[in-house]
C-alpha cells in the first residue's frame, strides 16, 4: 500500500493532467446540453480504463522495485537482464551509467586483491627469510652461558614472537585456514611455552606456579599454542615482581595470572581492539596492540572464549574457556 501511494504522489502531474482533461471534456458535454447517460458512460469507460493503466504500471514499477532491492551486488549481465524490460532512452541512459559503475567497482576491487595478494606474498616470503639470521644468532649463542649470552636470547625470543605475530595476522585475514581440530594435550602446550620463556624467568627472578595440566581438549594445537604463548609473554613482559601461575579454575577454564602492573578498569572493556595499548601500553614502546586482538580472534574461530580481570598494582588474570560443545567455531 506504501508503495502504491509513492507511486501515485511520484506521477501526480499526469494524474492531476487526465483529471483536467476529463473536467473539460464533461464541461463541454454539459455545454451543450447533452443527455447525462452520454457524458457519465464515457466518463466512467475513460476511469476504468485509466485505472487498468495504473494498476499495470503500479505493478510493473513494484516488480522492477523488488528485483533492485534483492540485487544488493549487481552484475553486468544481471543488469542487462533487468534492463530488457525497460525500453525507454531514459532507462538506457541509466542503464549505460551503472554498467560503468559496475565495470569501475570490479576493477578497483581486483586490484585491491591483487595489492592484498602481493603484501601478503611479501611478508610472508619475508618472515620466512628473517627466521634464516634468528636461527643462526641462536645458534651462535647456544654454546655461551654468561648474562649476556642468556639476555640477546630473550631478546631474539621476542623478535621470533614478533615475526611469529605478523604471519600470524596475514593469515587471520586470509580465505583459507589450516585448522585442525583433535583432542590435544593441554599440558604438553603448556610446557613448551615454558620452556620457551625459562629464560625470561630466570633473567627477572620470577616464579613460576603451574600446576600441572592432565586434560585433553578439542581444540587446534597450533593455534592454540599461540594464544598460550601471547598471554605468557604479556603475564612476563608486564611483571617486574613476584610470580606467574598457570593453573585450571574449572575442568575447561585454563588461567595465566600474574603479580603485575594491572590493567586500568577504563582500559578493560577495550584491551581486545586491534591497535589499543593502553595506558601501560603507551608506557612500554614496544607494545603494538595487535598480540591479544590475535588471541581473540583465534578463540572465537576455534569455539574458545577469553576474558580478562585485573587489578591495578595487584595483577592480572586470563582465562581461557576451552568448553568442547562451543568448539570449532567459525
Amino acid at each position: 500500500m506504501r508503495f502504491t501511494a509513492q507511486y501515485l504522489w511520484d506521477h501526480k502531474y499526469i494524474i492531476l493532467l487526465e483529471i483536467l482533461s476529463a473536467g473539460i471534456f464533461a464541461g463541454v458535454f454539459y455545454l451543450y446540453h447533452l443527455p447525462l447517460p452520454a457524458v457519465l458512460y464515457p466518463a466512467a469507460l475513460c476511469g476504468l480504463l485509466g485505472l487498468l493503466f495504473a494498476g499495470t504500471g503500479v505493478w510493473k514499477a513494484y516488480r522492477q522495485h523488488r528485483r533492485l532491492e534483492e540485487m544488493q551486488y549487481i552484475s553486468e549481465e544481471s543488469l542487462r537482464e533487468l534492463c530488457m524490460e525497460n525500453r525507454g532512452l531514459k532507462d538506457k541512459d541509466y542503464q549505460r551509467i551503472i554498467v560503468n559503475l559496475c565495470r569501475e567497482r570490479q576493477r578497483m576491487q581486483d586490484e585491491a586483491a591483487q595489492a592484498r595478494n602481493d603484501a601478503f606474498q611479501y611478508f610472508t616470503l619475508w618472515v620466512h627469510q628473517i627466521k634464516t639470521p634468528i636461527a643462526s644468532m641462536r645458534l651462535q649463542l647456544g654454546a655461551e652461558d654468561s648474562a649476556l649470552a642468556r639476555q640477546l636470547r630473550s631478546e631474539l625470543l621476542h623478535i621470533e614472537q614478533y615475526v611469529g605475530m605478523v604471519l600470524t595476522y596475514l593469515k587471520m585475514g586470509s580465505e583459507s585456514t589450516d585448522y585442525v581440530f583433535r583432542e590435544v594435550s593441554l599440558d604438553k602446550i603448556i610446557r613448551e611455552n615454558i620452556r620457551k620463556f625459562r629464560g625470561d624467568f630466570i633473567i627477572k627472578k620470577l616464579r613460576l606456579d603451574y600446576e600441572p595440566v592432565n586434560d585433553r581438549v578439542l581444540s587446534d594445537e597450533k593455534w592454540l599454542s599461540f594464544v598460550v604463548e601471547q598471554i605468557l609473554s604479556n603475564a612476563l613482559k608486564y611483571t617486574k615482581k613476584g610470580s606467574v601461575r598457570i593453573y585450571m579454575e574449572s575442568l575447561e577454564t585454563l588461567c595465566i595470572a600474574d603479580t603485575g602492573i594491572g590493567i586500568a578498569p577504563e582500559d578493560i572493556p577495550r584491551i581486545f581492539e586491534k591497535g589499543f595499548t593502553g595506558g601501560n601500553g603507551r608506557g612500554d614502546k614496544r607494545a603494538s596492540g595487535i598480540g591479544l586482538y590475535l588471541c581473540r580472534e583465534i578463540c572465537r574461530r576455534l569455539g574458545h572464549r577469553i576474558t580478562i580481570s585485573s587489578v591495578v598494582d595487584e595483577g592480572t588474570t586470563v582465562r581461557i574457556d576451552l568448553n568442547k560443545d562451543r568448539c570449532g567455531g567459525d
